[in-house]
């Protein structure tokens, strides 16, 4: 199975943030393929340091273990990023700049659930 999931939740309310990931995580620890599109405030996720600081209240942060998991795409929507100011250059390693097309494209999958945070 495959799963398109969107978050729009970043350090503004570090547990909903969390939530997607640690989805994202018991999927890829199913053996499942996961792509995760952050919009928003989600799109600071990505810029490096930032997620090492974000801790939720409760349940553990995955966010290590889903950008680093090779089964995990992760794309970072470009103008929610760029009207933050965070460029290309300036999101980690394995993660891409994308948008709703990219998002859209995944959902079509007749293999696909789709989830939204």
């Amino acid at each position: 199975m495959h799963y398109a999931i969107s978050t729009t939740w970043g350090p503004s309310d570090t547990t909903r943030a969390a939530i997607p990931f640690i989805f994202a995580n018991t999927a890829l620890e199913a053996g499942d393929t996961v792509t995760l599109i952050l919009f928003h405030d989600a799109v600071t996720l990505a810029v490096p340091g930032c997620h090492e600081k974000v801790v939720p209240c409760g349940p553990p942060a995955k966010f290590a273990e889903v950008f680093a998991h090779e089964n995990a795409e992760i794309i970072v929507c470009k103008p929610c990023a760029e009207a933050r100011g965070i460029g290309d250059g300036q999101i980690l390693d394995g993660t891409r700049m994308g948008g709703m097309g990219d998002f859209y494209k995944q959902v079509a999958r007749d293999d696909c659930k789709s989830m939204a945070f």
